[in-house]
Formats: C-alpha cells, structure tokens, sequence
C-alpha cells in the first residue's frame, strides 16, 4: 500500500512552458511549476499579457508559495546544433526533471512535448489556460529577461534589456552594424545574413 505522500505525489501537476523561442540572441528558458492547490496565487495568466512590474511579483510570489519550480535552460549552442524547437523541448525535460518533488503529471504548453519520465499531455495556449502553466511561463519570462539583462552588461551595443534579443529595428541595425555577437544565432536566418554578407564583402 503507498503511504499518503507517495499517493499525494502521484496526484500533483507541474505546468511547463519556455520563453525565448523567437530572439536572434540569447539561451531559451524553460520553467516548471507545481502550485499548491491549498495555496492558490491570484492573477496568473499568460506572462506576454501582463505588465513586467506584474511578472516580476508574482515570479516572487509562485517561488514562495509553489510545492517546487525549477528554471532551465538551452544554450546558444544547442539552439544552433538541435534547432530551436528541440533545444526549447530540452530545456522543458531540463526544467521538469530538476524539480524536487516528482509530478504525477505534466502539463506543457504547445503542441509538443518532451521526452518525460512522467505522463505529460500538449495544450495549445495552455500558459491561458491552466494556471500552473500560467506560473511556469512567468518564471521562464522573468528569469530570460534578466539574462538578457546581464547579457546587455557584456555586449552593450545590442540593447538586449530593451528588446530581449527579440528582431526589433533598434536590435537589427545593431547587428548589421556590429556583426554578430557569441549570443548570436547562427542559425536564425537575420543573422546569418549578416554573416553571408560579411563574408562576401571581405
């Protein structure tokens, strides 16, 4: 017969999700999150539709009151070696199997999942839909974005804490400017562009 903790520990859901999937620049990032259920957190939602100020305190928040979450990541490398769909899958099955308290169940947002040693199920948009996703989504946003944040420290001509990496205007007329920094992609095709061109103009 199980002892009530092991039954408890089969019964509870962790949420998945990534954030840093579209960037030129910078490692992806993958939470996991496994909400206690006596300890609900109000205003979870999808991290891109709330204020950064709002992110940040309920980041501190689901690190207080969550069961466990864990952040992990993929780096610039893998992204360029596996392609940015399986580099965010292994940072996911990074982030799940990092957290000290084994999950009866994943819950990860997309249309994929990652390789698992727990069921896991898929749910398109489920960072609006469930909220243990919701919390994992915060913690991947906020934790990418003071990445980016040092990150812009070491290569201030990007402007990575404006924009995150992301193919903004500001952010693609520094890379034409300035070629590609080590954070760089090399695999996204702005990015490689530059370097055609590079390499074509020497």
């Amino acid at each position: 017969m199980s002892s009530p903790a092991h039954a408890t520990t089969q019964q509870l859901i962790c949420g998945v999700d990534e954030a840093g999937r579209g960037p030129l620049a910078g490692p992806v990032c993958a939470a996991a999150v496994i909400l206690d259920p006596a300890r609900p957190i109000p205003g979870l939602k999808d991290s891109k539709k709330l204020a950064a100020a709002n992110r940040v305190r309920l980041a501190g928040e689901i690190r207080c009151h969550a069961l466990a979450w864990s952040v992990a990541w993929a780096s610039v490398e893998e992204i360029d070696r596996l392609n940015i769909l399986h580099a965010s899958l292994l940072a996911m099955q990074r982030a799940v199997e990092a957290l000290a308290v084994r999950p009866g169940l994943a819950l990860i947002d997309g249309n994929r999942c990652p390789v698992l040693s727990m069921p896991a199920r898929a749910i398109v948009r489920g960072d609006a839909l469930e909220p243990c996703i919701s919390a994992a989504s915060i913690l991947a946003k906020t934790a990418r974005d003071k990445e980016m944040r040092r990150l812009a420290d070491i290569h201030p001509q990007y402007g990575f804490e404006r924009h995150a990496g992301y193919p903004t205007p500001e952010h693609l007329a520094a890379l034409a400017r300035y070629g590609p920094s080590p954070q760089h992609r090399r695999s996204f095709g702005p990015v490689r562009a530059v370097l055609q061109k590079k390499v074509f103009d020497d």
